[in-house]
């Protein structure tokens, strides 16, 4: 039996494994709040394992594998520490306040605070940004599959979208949660087994070290200059920063079972993120020396598996890669249709009732993956695709987004003024000076803005408090996830 057929044998298995547990997860979905947020049920096993799966996708597995392959350390700050150092931030200063509001969305707090037009613009912004992340799955899903079995990309990408939309429409965040665990565990497995035996077949890693260019484990800019440390701080802050304000995870947070799993979960989940996501960093730092002149330096993990794998090995390692890239994927369209029903929805339809925010929620999925399918067929660089994705939300809404937690202060004409100003200068540098990280610049002007504007317009724009699902006011205190109980 040939290695393709091995391969195709194992993703059939794979497949319906997922479908699988879709059919089971639909019978927990029997309004829009478990739809969205699991019924607010969640453990902190099963919540620590989504969350890591959800950031644990192509992105790590092709897209950082393949920067530390081009530029050592350096081409991975941006994922995993950047996405590392959000997961503490949301665990420090953000779980246990989402998860005490029992809202559905992180933009219904941002409505709550600002009005209706920032929480639109959130909702634009983040959009965007989750179909670009689903694009880029669904390249790595095409990619994978022609790599290892030649099957044409356009039929990976098709068949990729048609199974993540079908489990998630069926199950909503109890499929995503239930299959991110039995993924991350397929993710971990194949990447140890991975990485034991490629560092055995070339001779342990004091064969590869010698080998290495000199500044391939370095992490600060090699020019100590003011343009090389703005785009190197732009890049711990693109995910750092940015996805501290998205769907995807701040929904986990909300669908804890308490505020103590919705805090350590996400200390746990970076911890693991960091361990485990230096792996195929690691990989794509051998691969460098082991596979110079790679045409795709993002092929490098699966032409590693390849090379060093039996056919057996391969397919329960693309087994893995699959894993990785579909529990990101289906998070990212999970948390987009959350936005569409909960915050698009009452636009057209006010105080839709439960039922059709269920049905729309589960519409917008495919509509969704849709999109993300468009994009896939006209992108083909992960790593890239993905920072770019965060630019316009870095820029505009970042700062409204997190201040709706950490300043009681702040108002709606400064959080207009700070996304208008964030905006404007975002533009302005890109044709100004497109040599200088715009979406950064964009994020400094927007918080000097917000406070600027907020103090002065104060009186004649109170600052709204935070209301829970009941409506009634949660006081800013005891936000930090330091607490026992």
């Amino acid at each position: 039996m040939s290695t393709e057929t091995i391969i195709l044998i194992g993703v059939g298995f794979y497949v319906v494994l997922m479908l699988g547990v879709g059919v089971y997860a639909a019978k927990r979905n029997e309004s829009a709040t478990d739809f969205i947020v699991a019924g607010r049920r969640m453990p902190f096993f099963l919540l620590t394992a989504t969350i890591v799966a959800t950031w644990f996708g192509s992105g790590t597995m092709m897209g950082s594998s393949g920067a530390a392959y081009d530029d050592g350390l350096l081409g991975v700050i941006a994922d995993p520490f950047g996405s590392t150092m959000m997961f503490f931030l949301i665990g420090l200063f953000f779980a246990r306040f989402y998860r005490r509001l029992r809202l559905l969305t992180f933009v219904e707090l941002v409505e709550q605070r600002f009005g209706k037009v920032t929480g639109t613009v959130a909702t634009i912004t983040h959009l965007f940004s989750s179909i670009a992340w689903v694009g880029g799955m669904l390249i790595a899903f095409g990619l994978l599959m022609e790599s290892l079995t030649g099957t044409p990309m356009l039929l990976g990408i098709l068949g990729g979208a048609f199974v993540v939309v079908v489990y998630t429409t069926l199950g909503g965040m109890w499929a995503v949660a239930l299959t991110d665990s039995i993924q991350v565990t397929i993710i971990l497995i194949g990447l140890i087994v991975l990485f034991i035996v490629v560092l055995n077949d070339n001779g342990g890693w004091a064969n590869i070290a010698p080998q290495l260019p000199e500044n391939t484990f370095r992490i600060l800019p090699l020019e100590n200059t003011a343009e090389r440390w703005l785009i190197y701080i732009r890049l711990w802050l693109i995910f750092g920063l940015v996805d501290i304000g998205s769907q995807s995870l701040l929904g986990r947070a909300m669908s804890a079972k308490s505020e103590r799993a919705a805090q350590n979960s996400f200390y746990v989940a970076g911890f693991g993120y960091l361990v485990f996501g230096m792996i195929p960093v690691l990989l794509g730092i051998i691969g460098s020396v082991t596979l110079p002149g790679l045409s795709s330096s993002e092929a490098v993990v699966p032409e590693l598996a390849l090379k060093h794998l039996h056919p057996v090995g391969v397919a329960i390692f693309v087994g893995s890669i699959l894993a990785a890239i579909m529990s990101t994927c289906d998070s990212a369209l999970h948390g987009a249709a959350s936005l569409v029903c909960r915050n698009l929805l009452p636009l057209v339809k006010k105080n839709p009732s439960d039922k059709l925010t269920l049905n729309v929620a589960r519409y917008s999925i495919a509509i969704i993956a849709f999109i993300g399918i468009f994009i896939a067929l006209n992108a083909r660089d992960i790593y890239d695709l993905f920072i770019l994705a965060n630019a316009p939300a870095l820029a505009i809404t970042t700062v409204p987004v997190l201040l709706t937690v950490w300043w009681s202060g702040a108002n709606r004409y400064g959080a207009w003024a700070a996304m208008s100003v964030g905006f404007i200068t975002w533009v302005a540098f890109f044709f100004l000076s497109p040599e200088l990280p715009n979406d950064l610049l964009g994020l400094g002007a927007s918080l000097i803005t917000i406070f600027v504007v907020s103090f002065a317009t104060r009186k004649m724009d109170p600052p709204r408090p935070a209301l829970d699902v009941d409506g009634n006011e949660v006081p800013f205190r005891d936000r930090l996830g330091i607490l026992r109980k």
